[in-house]
C-alpha cells in the first residue's frame, strides 16, 4: 500500500485499465497516468494550488468515462459534480499556536449546524456569535457535517467529498478561520463526520475502485471495511480522520451512527482509528477525541482498550434523553414507551443506559449491555436535552419549547448539567428558542427531491404523525424556517431561561462535585408517581439538585441553602417546589 502524493497527482483505481488527468476545464485532452503498487496511478504532473483536475476512467469496456471529481480532493469549487481543486491550509493564517486544546471529559458541547446558526448562515457569519457561546460557558462547538454535499443547503449527512468543506458554507479557507476564531476565544472543535454511507448524488467512488460493500444500510450501501481491497478504504477513511486534526487543528471528532459501521476484521476500524488518533495527540501534545454515536448501548466503544475496548473517548447517550423528556414531557409514543417513569430516570442518571442487557419494547427484543460504573467514567457518555435528531426527526421538526413550559424546559436542563455525564446543548436550547429544526435538502434532482419527500411522509406516517404536519423537506421555506431567531434571547421569558442556563453551566464549572463523572458515587431519591409526589433528588457530595417532575407543587424533606433554584425555595428543613420547579442545595 502507498500513500498519495501531496505534490503530485495521483489517485487509487486498481480495477481501471487506464486513467487519465484532466487539467484546468472538462474538455481538455486527458494526460496519461501510470499504474503504480496497490492500484495506485500516478502522474508526476505537480500539484499546483488554485488549479483544477479531475480523472477520466477506463474501464473493460474500453470506454473512457467523463471527468470525475477526486476521492480525496480538497475542494469541490464547482460542486460536487465538477472538477476538483487544490488545495492547502495556508499554516501562516493560524494564530492558535498557543492552544493547549480542549478534553472531552469536563467539557460542555454546544451543537450547532452552521446554515441556521446565524443569518448569514456561513463559517464566517457565525464566528460573529462565538463570544455568546463563551458567555454561556460552554466548552466546545459541535459542528453538524461540513464535508461536500449536492445542493445548498442540508443537514450535511448525505456528503459524498469527504475531504472537501462544502462551498456554500465558505470552503476551506473558511473553515480554517472558525477553528482559529474559536480557539481564540478558548473553544475547542468537534467536527461531525460521516463513515457509514455517502450521500444519493454525486458518489463516484465506486467507479474508483470498490469502495462500497455489498451490504445495504439504512441510508444505502455501507462501506468495504472487511472485503477484498477494504485496505485502502480504511485508510481512506482513516486519513481522512487525521486531515481534520492535522490540517485543520480541530480537537474533537463526532462520529455518525458507528452500528452502521459493518466490520468483522479482527481489530474493528474504530480501534484502528483510535490507535492512529492517540499516536497524533501524543505528537501534538494535546488532547484529541473521538465521540460515536451508536444505537447498540455498548460501552465496549468508550472502554479502554487495555480493558478490551475500542478506546473511544466518548459516545453520545440517548437513553438519557429519552428518560429525561418523557419523564418531563409526558410523551410515550414510539421509543419512549419504555421510559418515563422516576425508577427509568434513576437507572439512567446512576448506569448511563436503560437498556442494557434488558427488554426494549420498541425494539422487541433485550437490548444493550451493562455499564462498568467502577471502571468506566460518566464523562464519556455525552448527554442533552434535546440533539439535531431528536428535533428534527420529528414530523414538523418542533423543538420541546413549543410544547413544553420554561419551568419544563429549566427542569430538564438542571438534570443533565447537574448530571456526570458530559452534557451538550443544541443551538437555541439556552434560551429556549421558538423557531423549529426541520430536516431540510435542497436536491437539484427532481427525482431524488420528490423520493425524499415521499420517503420522509412515508416515514413518519408509520410512526402515527399525521402526514399533513410533515414539513416538505425540499420547500426553500422549511430551512428559512430552520435559522434562530436570536431577537428571541432578549424577550422577558426566554432572558430568564438563558439567565438559567448560564448559571447552572457556571455552577458547575464552579463545583468539582457536579463535573465528578463516577457514575458510582450518586446517589438518587425518588418521590412516588402520583402528581403532588413525582420528585427527585440526585445526590453529588454536599450539592443535591432537587426536582419537581409532577404537575402540583410539592414539599421534598432536604435540609440545605439553594446555590441555583428556578420555582423553588430552600427553608430550614425542606424545598417547596412549584411544578417542574428546581433547586441545586447545598446540604447543611
Amino acid at each position: 500500500m502507498i500513500s498519495p502524493s501531496n505534490d503530485t497527482f495521483s489517485v487509487w483505481a486498481p480495477r481501471a485499465r487506464a486513467v487519465g488527468l484532466v487539467l484546468d476545464s472538462p474538455g481538455a485532452e486527458p494526460v496519461p497516468m501510470r499504474r503504480a503498487k496497490d492500484g495506485w496511478w500516478t502522474s508526476g504532473v505537480p500539484r499546483e494550488v488554485g488549479r483544477d483536475y479531475g480523472f477520466v476512467l477506463t474501464g473493460d469496456d474500453d470506454e473512457a468515462g467523463p471527468p470525475r471529481p477526486d476521492p480525496r480532493s480538497p475542494r469541490q469549487p464547482d460542486g460536487v459534480h465538477g472538477l476538483s481543486r487544490v488545495h492547502r491550509v495556508d499554516a501562516s493564517r493560524w494564530t492558535d499556536s498557543a492552544w493547549t486544546g480542549r478534553r472531552l471529559a469536563g467539557s460542555v458541547l454546544y451543537e450547532m449546524h452552521v446554515g441556521t446558526f446565524s443569518p448569514g448562515g456561513t463559517l464566517t457569519s457565525a464566528i460573529e456569535h462565538l463570544d455568546e457561546l463563551v458567555e454561556l460557558g460552554v466548552d466546545m462547538v459541535e459542528v453538524m457535517p461540513l464535508n461536500a454535499f449536492n445542493g445548498e443547503y442540508g443537514w450535511g449527512y448525505d456528503g459524498v467529498a469527504w475531504f472537501a468543506v462544502h462551498e456554500p458554507y465558505g470552503g476551506p479557507d473558511a473553515f480554517q478561520e472558525f477553528v482559529d476564531a474559536c480557539h481564540g476565544r478558548g473553544l475547542g472543535v468537534c467536527l461531525d463526520v460521516v463513515y457509514n454511507h455517502l450521500g444519493p448524488s454525486g458518489n463516484y467512488l465506486p467507479e474508483f475502485g470498490p469502495y462500497l460493500s455489498a451490504a445495504d444500510g439504512p441510508w444505502g450501501s455501507g462501506l468495504n471495511l472487511d472485503g477484498p481491497e477494504s485496505g485502502e478504504v480504511r485508510r481512506y477513511i482513516i486519513d481522512n480522520a487525521l486531515r481534520w486534526f492535522d490540517e485543520f487543528h480541530v480537537d474533537a471528532l463526532r462520529l455518525d451512527a458507528v452500528h452502521a459501521l459493518h466490520d468483522g476484521s479482527a481489530v474493528h476500524l474504530l480501534e484502528e482509528l483510535a490507535v492512529e488518533v492517540e499516536s497524533l495527540s501524543t505528537h501534538f501534545g494535546r488532547p484529541l477525541s473521538l465521540v460515536a454515536e451508536s444505537d447498540q448501548n455498548d460501552p465496549r466503544l468508550v472502554t479502554a482498550r487495555e480493558g478490551g475496548g475500542y478506546g473511544l473517548d466518548g459516545q453520545w447517550d440517548d437513553d438519557v434523553h429519552h428518560a429525561v423528556h418523557a419523564a418531563v414531557s409526558g410523551e410515550r409514543q414510539g421509543y419512549y414507551a419504555d421510559f418515563g417513569s422516576l425508577a427509568s430516570l434513576r437507572q439512567v442518571l446512576t448506569g448511563a443506559f436503560l437498556h442494557a442487557g434488558t427488554w426494549s419494547s420498541f425494539r422487541g427484543r433485550v437490548h444493550g449491555r451493562p455499564v462498568d460504573v467502577g471502571r468506566v467514567p460518566g464523562s464519556r457518555f455525552v448527554a442533552y436535552t434535546l440533539t439535531h435528531d431528536q428535533v428534527g426527526n420529528r414530523a414538523a421538526g418542533d423543538r420541546p419549547s413549543m410544547t413544553l413550559s420554561p419551568a419544563q424546559q429549566l427542569a430538564k436542563a438542571a438534570i443533565v448539567l447537574c448530571s456526570p455525564f458530559t452534557p451538550m446543548l443544541f443551538q437555541g436550547e439556552e434560551w429556549g428558542a421558538r423557531t423549529p429544526f426541520c430536516f431540510f435538502t435542497s436536491h437539484p434532482e427532481p427525482e431524488l427531491a420528490e423520493a425524499v419527500r415521499r420517503g420522509r411522509t412515508r416515514e413518519f406516517a408509520e410512526m402515527g404523525w399525521d402526514p399533513a404536519t410533515v414539513a416538505d423537506p425540499q420547500d426553500p421555506e422549511t430551512f428559512r424556517r430552520s435559522k434562530l431567531d436570536r431577537s428571541e434571547q432578549s424577550r422577558d421569558e426566554h432572558a430568564e431561561i438563558l439567565r438559567t442556563y448560564r448559571a447552572l453551566i457556571a455552577l458547575r464549572r464552579a463545583e468539582p462535585e457536579l463535573s465528578d463523572p463516577w457514575l458510582g458515587s450518586i446517589h438518587v431519591e425518588t418521590g412516588t408517581e402520583s402528581p403532588d409526589d413525582r420528585w427527585l433528588v440526585v445526590h453529588r457530595g454536599s450539592l443535591a439538585l432537587v426536582v419537581n417532575l409532577g404537575t402540583e407543587p410539592c414539599r421534598v424533606p432536604l435540609a440545605g441553602e439553594a446555590v441555583v433554584a428556578s420555582g423553588a425555595v430552600a427553608d430550614a428543613d425542606s424545598v417547596f417546589c412549584q411544578a417542574f420547579g428546581f433547586a441545586v442545595v447545598r446540604r447543611r
